[in-house]
């Protein structure tokens, strides 16, 4: 018959609290206590040289959009502020300035993004620039008066626009307007359509040939300008320049 050992309570309590120490113990040397993880193990060579392929293209794009940024942006400010000169010459320099801006924005689909994003900030807005200046005078003529002349602060006079300088700012307008869909909506508050259909009527075949590619890019995809346009009966004008016998061939010849 074996003897049966009969331990008691309290070394039983003794052995579990010693079992508990050393597994607690072994936790705080493994790390696991501090809550660190092992560490990674580096990765292959062709992952590192990747990402830092990836961050260096990404750094050089960067860096790229900020310079085109500023040649849109400083190209945009120096034209502009020839083009609201007092003096026709002066904006007349500003808006080939603007034009050939233009056709180099188009050249990029980068630089016509951010020519969009630089028309949302008031003081790079084109199409406000060319209905108050190039052609404001074409929309409301300033009535003089003595008081203008003899007050103590007198009317800003501003030489009159030139047959070339109209020309020049439709073509500027039309090029905003097909770069830019929201400078259509900005043109609309300006009543482009009114001040076109106006030129068609009391201008030369200089801007009327201008005039006619404008209105195209202004009625683009915008209905309130094709509202506009029949209601300054635009169709019954364009059609009294077709039958025009002693107009200009080349006005009758876009519409054959």
């Amino acid at each position: 018959m074996q003897k049966v050992q009969i331990i008691p309570k309290n070394r039983k309590r003794h052995h579990r609290t010693h079992s508990t120490m050393f597994l607690k113990k072994r936790e705080f040397w493994g790390g696991r206590a501090r809550g660190l993880a092992p560490p990674e193990p580096p990765p292959p060579p062709d992952e590192a040289s990747a990402a830092a392929t990836e961050a260096s293209s990404e750094l050089a794009s960067s860096l790229e959009n900020r310079r085109l940024y500023r040649e849109v942006t400083l190209a945009l400010r120096t034209a502009l502020r020839d083009a609201t000169a007092e003096f026709s010459f002066l904006r007349l320099r500003g808006l080939r300035n603007l034009l050939k801006s233009l056709r180099s924005i188009a050249d990029s689909d980068d630089a016509i993004r951010l020519f969009r994003q630089s028309q949302s900030l008031h003081e790079l807005q084109v199409i406000p620039v060319l209905f108050n200046n190039s052609l404001r005078q074409l929309k409301d003529e300033p009535v003089m008066r003595v008081d203008h002349i003899f007050g103590v602060e007198p009317m800003k006079i501003t030489s009159p626009a030139t047959d070339s300088e109209v020309a020049l700012a439709l073509r500027v307008l039309e090029g905003c307007c097909l770069l830019h869909k929201e400078s259509t909506v900005l043109a609309h508050e300006h009543d482009a359509i009114k001040v076109l259909v106006n030129i068609l009527s009391t201008r030369g075949t200089l801007e009327q040939g201008a005039c006619l590619d404008a209105l195209i890019s202004l009625m683009l995809d915008s209905v309130a300008n094709q509202m506009e346009f029949e209601e300054c009966y635009g169709i019954e004008k364009i059609a009294e320049l077709v039958k025009d016998e002693e107009g200009d061939d080349n006005i009758r010849t876009l519409f054959y």
